[in-house]
């Protein structure tokens, strides 16, 4: 693990003073997760390249201010999830609900949750709105505070948790809506 560090710590330092290819070496070592995280956080695929590839960009542009070369995953994550909420920003309307969420609702998951294909999930995920899904991206995938959110996105503590609530309620009313019918 050691060893893996160094090495990583030797390219990074290599890309921040403009080798080609140990830009290379890190985009194919980070390009993969940081699609993932494009494409959770906008629901479709031409933005996430985009964004990636705008990413990545801003990342060897500044690579110069990274202090902790080992540190790089994380603070290329940070300006993936930054560039992600820009774009949404300027291409998204945010709402905040009026509908109350019922604070009542089990945190306990029913049997059947054991027994759902992972994809349905991913394409239910998608296309939720806008609004809710990046909350809840943010909030389950990438463990952001409903406060964190709040400040990221601009919007308020409550309505990031009203927007996860809601995301939930519609993603639990779709998937049991689906079970029931393939059984």
């Amino acid at each position: 693990m050691e060893k893996e560090i160094t090495i990583q710590t030797a390219v990074v330092r290599k890309a921040s003073l403009g080798d080609q290819a140990s830009q290379e070496w890190l985009y194919r070592q980070y390009s993969k997760a940081m699609f993932n995280i494009c494409t959770r956080m906008t629901g479709n695929q031409n933005d996430a390249e985009d964004l990636l590839q705008e990413s990545f960009m801003i990342a060897f542009r500044n690579l110069h201010q990274l202090k902790e070369p080992a540190q790089f995953g994380g603070w290329l994550k940070r300006i993936v999830v930054n560039e992600c909420i820009r774009f949404c920003k300027k291409n998204t309307y945010w709402t905040s609900w009026d509908e109350q969420w019922d604070e009542t609702l089990s945190n306990e998951e029913p049997e059947w949750w054991q027994t759902v294909d992972i994809k349905m999930v991913h394409q239910e995920i998608k296309a939720l709105p806008d609004g809710c899904r990046q909350v809840f991206n943010l909030y389950v995938l990438e463990d952001y505070s409903h406060k964190d959110i709040a400040g990221e996105l601009g919007i308020s503590e409550s309505t990031s948790k009203s927007q996860y609530h809601r995301a939930r309620q519609l993603l639990k009313e779709r998937i049991t809506k689906k079970i029931q019918v393939h059984g």
